[in-house]
């Protein structure tokens, strides 16, 4: 494989990383791969436990790119029209009240708390970038990106979100804990006010739009191609899978690929980029077989050993 010279684009993931660091200590790496996805186009699901700081990594984005914010809190009575708008009667005719989905980043909080008729209304603006309202369509501003959370520990008073409704999320990631030296320097930040009140965008709209257009030119070499479907095609016939992943996966794992190469200012994918893209966009998309799950399997264990089977391509540089 011969690569042309790297682009220097790296001082956009490095404005973006350092605003964010700001209010988010020790979190760079997904806050990488949650800005990999973004600029790949697409939306992001934060998997983790009460207080690990999902809001707030959603919420820093959002200011440091310069996108619109709303939240929204999933609840058990959450209408569809309240998150995607309502047509009201005013002034002799109907006229559409467009809902918190109109912004530039929507965070849907605890979203498996709503239930599946509420959770399907996301889905026609995540995949096809629009509302859908009276038999009216609305088109949504872009960019428009949907970072939704929930917890993975507690099940009262939640649906699971559905195979198709999870395919629409391009990454699934995990924001963690904080080591005790990290956890330190955040009480230390917090004494007095929390950074995010402060924080500036470092970043326009426009631009992510522009980088997204470059990051769809960053180059995947027919080899590297060959690696991604290999990857997925062995996800599929896993001992311990039920449902692999499908086409969608594997551009998943291409996009996200080729985001992570632009942000290290790099022109072309390395077998590392699909590496590190391989298990957030592999690991909701992968249903276990019963005896799988109940002796503990995660998919991310599976993920890792898909990897570890499937042979990486020697890579030469020009």
């Amino acid at each position: 494989m011969t690569h042309s010279d790297p682009q220097p684009e790296s001082s956009f993931q490095t404005r973006i990383l350092n605003n964010v660091a700001v209010v988010l200590v020790g979190k760079e790496a997904v806050t990488r791969l949650a800005l990999a996805g973004i600029l790949a186009g697409g939306h992001i699901l934060l998997e983790d436990a009460p207080g690990t700081g999902k809001t707030m990594l959603a919420r820093a984005l959002a200011i440091s790119l310069g996108l619109g914010f709303k939240r929204v809190q999933f609840t058990p009575d959450l209408l569809p029209s309240d998150v995607t708008g309502v047509s009201v009667y005013r002034g002799g005719s109907f006229v559409f009240v467009p809902g918190p989905i109109f912004t530039g980043l929507l965070l849907a909080d605890e979203i498996n708390r709503a239930t599946p008729k509420t959770q399907s209304a996301l889905l026609e603006a995540m995949g096809e970038g629009q509302v859908s309202e009276s038999g009216v369509t609305h088109t949504l501003a872009q960019p428009f990106v949907v970072v939704a959370t929930q917890n993975p520990v507690e099940f009262e008073g939640t649906y699971r979100l559905p195979e198709a409704q999870l395919d629409r999320f391009l990454l699934r990631l995990s924001v963690g804990y904080p080591s005790e030296a990290q956890e330190a320097r955040m009480l230390a930040r917090l004494q007095e006010r929390h950074p995010i009140d402060a924080l500036q965008a470092v970043a326009t709209p426009d631009e992510l739009l522009e980088a997204r257009g470059r990051v769809r030119g960053v180059k995947v070499d027919g080899e590297l191609r060959g690696y991604v479907a290999a990857i997925t095609a062995r996800s599929r016939v896993h001992p311990q899978v039920a449902l692999g992943g499908g086409p969608r996966a594997s551009l998943a794992i291409q996009g996200v690929a080729q985001a992570l190469a632009y942000l290290d200012g790099r022109a072309f994918v390395s077998p590392a980029d699909i590496k590190a893209a391989a298990p957030g966009v592999l690991g909701h998309r992968l249903l276990l077989h019963t005896e799988a799950r109940l002796t503990g399997v995660q998919p991310e264990s599976v993920v890792a050993q898909v990897l570890a089977e499937v042979p990486v391509p020697v890579e030469e540089r020009a």
